[in-house]
């Protein structure tokens, strides 16, 4: 079992597979909660109630969190295909970009990127 855990970290796409599967879950305790307040606000149980409205709360928080690390394993991704040249002729087309010290288009919510950090790493792997 613990083997197979590893295995799964082993690589970004399996972390990106195992958050995937996690936010789902998360999704799913949250709609569950929200039902249960609803169904509880009707009643006169205020501590229950509290609990339920206290557990929703932080479900909404890890629910945030999942997202976050969703989005940065994304955005590691990608760099790493940048870096990497697994991208192809657009690899390219952005590699003389950075060579020239424009700034790369990168897709909403990614990671900000100095270029000349790129560059340099670049030029370390090529080294």
């Amino acid at each position: 079992m613990r083997q197979q855990i590893e295995d799964q970290f082993e690589t970004l796409e399996g972390a990106h597979d195992f958050v995937t599967l996690l936010a789902e879950t998360v999704a799913e305790a949250k709609r569950e909660l929200e039902s249960d307040v609803e169904r509880e606000s009707a009643s006169n149980v205020s501590r229950r109630l509290d609990a339920l409205r206290i557990a929703l709360y932080d479900v909404c928080k890890l629910e945030d969190h999942v997202n976050r690390t969703s989005r940065i394993l994304n955005d590691l991704r990608m760099l790493r295909r940048i870096l990497l040249d697994e991208r192809g002729k657009a690899s390219a087309t952005q590699s003389a970009k950075l060579e020239q010290g424009r700034a790369v288009q990168l897709p909403p919510n990614s990671l900000l990127v100095d270029t000349r950090f790129v560059v340099a790493i670049r030029k370390s792997l090529a080294a």
